[in-house]
């Protein structure tokens, strides 16, 4: 069973996709507005989103741009666009699969199944543990002496990413480009700024240093303390 978030307007086509869902085996929530699914993507943790792009309150390509920067959750695109630039530029923003309307529930269900195994494939099954820093990805959950740390699911993918290289310098625009998914650099203010509230998170500051070592003109390193 998986825990979906449906974001659609339409009432009759979120209540039958509900049911249909719900008969098949999953946990369904709903959004009808694009701010409301953001809010429910971010806050309640869903395995996976099904996202209509014609929302009243924002575009879903709009949407799917934002849930990105916080979010790597799978997000399949269930619509009436059909055009084929447009399904271009959807997975390009992000989106895990492309629907489009009309369709049944078996074969939405069909390809919820397909992108969760996709993603648990791709998933690293093992816990990354630097010094007392121990980061679980399947659980998405990073704790230091076992003190949990209350992260961003964007400080989170940037500790594992860059715990999961330790001992090794990575440059800002590297991190652009994993992390934040953006195909180009230009957005260092962004990363020193994460960084920044990764550090105080952890207890330190980039005087004293502890797990996260700045490299100057080159990057960043994290390592264990007196490494």
């Amino acid at each position: 069973m998986a825990q979906i978030l449906l974001i659609e307007d339409d009432p009759a086509i979120r209540g039958a996709l509900i049911r249909g869902l719900g008969e098949r085996g999953h946990a369904v929530d709903s959004a009808p507005t694009a701010m409301a699914g953001l809010e429910a993507a971010v806050g309640g943790r869903p395995d996976l989103v099904v996202l209509d792009l014609g929302l009243p309150d924002l575009d879903g390509t709009a949407m799917l741009k934002m849930l990105r920067g916080v979010s790597r959750v799978p997000v399949i695109v269930a619509t009436a666009r059909d055009d084929e630039s447009e399904i271009i530029s959807v997975l390009d923003a992000g989106a895990d699969d492309y629907l489009v309307k009309p369709f049944g529930a078996a074969q939405l269900d069909a390809r919820v199944r397909a992108v969760l195994r996709r993603s648990a494939d791709a998933a690293p099954d093992e816990a990354v543990t630097v010094g007392a820093l121990r980061i679980d990805a399947r659980g998405r959950r990073a704790t230091v002496d076992g003190a949990e740390l209350e992260l961003t699911p964007r400080e989170f993918d940037l500790l594992h990413y860059l715990a999961a290289r330790e001992g090794q310098v990575v440059s800002k625009r590297e991190l652009v480009t994993e992390v934040w998914q953006q195909p180009y650099g230009g957005a260092d203010k962004t990363v020193d700024v994460h960084l920044s509230w990764l550090r105080r998170k952890l207890g330190e500051t980039a005087q004293e240093p502890g797990y996260l070592h700045s490299v100057r003109g080159v990057g960043v390193r994290l390592s264990a303390p007196g490494a």
